[in-house]
Formats: C-alpha cells, sequence, structure tokens
C-alpha cells in the first residue's frame, strides 16, 4: 500500500466546473447539483483503494449529513479503468449500490477533474463554501488503516458545518493520506512527482 499525500489546493480556489457521468448513466455538472446549496463536498475516491474502503462506511453517512446540512455532496473516481478495471463505470455502480451512497459517484475517464482539483489520493477531499470558494482540503479525519483511530470524519465535518454558517475555515487543515490516483500512461500531472 503506497501512501501519497493530497496537495492542499490554495484555499480561496474557486472550485473547477465539470460534467461526468453518473453510474446512472447520465451526465452530472457540478453547477446544476451545486445551485443554491450552502456549501459543496467533493470526494475523491475508488473502490480498490484501502484508505477508501477503510472509510467507506462514513462516507456513506456523511453524505447523507452533508445533504441535511444542506450541502451538495459529490464522489469522484479519476483512476484508469483500463488498467484497473475494478474502478471501471460498472464495478462503480456495484460499489455506490454496496456502500449506500446517496450522493452522485462520477467517472472521470479523461482524468482532467482530478487535475483541475489537484487531486493526488483516494480518498481527496474539498469543502467550498456557497460562493464556491474552496474552504477546506485534506483529511476525512486521522483514522488510517491499522491504526487504531475510529473513523469519525470530523475534519471534513467540521469544515461542512462552518462552511454551511458562513464561518471562517479552520485554521488546521492537515492533508489527506492515501493510494496515488491512478493515472493512464503519460498522463500524471507535475504536481504528482
Amino acid at each position: 500500500m503506497a501512501a501519497v499525500n493530497s496537495q492542499m489546493l490554495p484555499l480561496g480556489t474557486v472550485a473547477p466546473e465539470f460534467v461526468l457521468e453518473a453510474t446512472e448513466g447520465h451526465m452530472v455538472s457540478l453547477s446544476a447539483v451545486a445551485e443554491g446549496h450552502k456549501a459543496v463536498l467533493v470526494m475523491f475516491i475508488c473502490n480498490h483503494c484501502p484508505f477508501v474502503k477503510h472509510v467507506a462506511a462514513e462516507l456513506a453517512q456523511l453524505g447523507r449529513d452533508a445533504q441535511d446540512l444542506g450541502a451538495a455532496v459529490f464522489a469522484i473516481n479519476s483512476n484508469d479503468a483500463e488498467a484497473y478495471p475494478q474502478d471501471g463505470l460498472a464495478a462503480m455502480v456495484a460499489e455506490k449500490r454496496q456502500r449506500g451512497y446517496s450522493f452522485p459517484y462520477l467517472f472521470d475517464s479523461t482524468q482532467t477533474v482530478a487535475k483541475a482539483y489537484q487531486a493526488a489520493c483516494t480518498p481527496d477531499f474539498f469543502v467550498f463554501g456557497a460562493d464556491r470558494r474552496l474552504v477546506y482540503r485534506g483529511q476525512l479525519d486521522d483514522s488510517r488503516p491499522g491504526n487504531d483511530i475510529s473513523v469519525t470524519g470530523k475534519d471534513v465535518r467540521q469544515a461542512l458545518e462552518a462552511a454551511v454558517r458562513g464561518a471562517p475555515p479552520q485554521q488546521t487543515q492537515r492533508p489527506s493520506i492515501g493510494c496515488n490516483i491512478k493515472w493512464k500512461p503519460g498522463n500524471a500531472p507535475a504536481y504528482f512527482g
């Protein structure tokens, strides 16, 4: 399990727009779904990563809770599905159903959205305020596979609650850590290494 830290996109960055295919077979855009919401949560996840599997139940609950708070929630899989077929769209359909995700699970087949967000690992989390400016990027919480710390989602939950209230972002933001995004050959961005 090779661990990679998130890149920590600069706070205040405007949420990059996207239009991606959802597991249900239709296209989903950030602007259409996020319109009128108090906050936006964008998560880069995948099906096979041990770090994502470790927090998957919390992601499902976090998604429901965030939507109840008035946030729009998206999960995006940017992995190379040719090299990692377990992360292809068909497998994503089964994963969404199995995990009980209530939010759109989207496939970034060109990996351009991951690059726009400077996503580097799975999971990687981004919280934007009502003005679509970045207020949080980093870890879900302190739990990691094998460290015996309970998965609570506290860091992202605190960021979402503050964003919904219009409060300033939390001062301490720690990078997420997880498996690297599986880039297509020759497609890895410069920030990746």
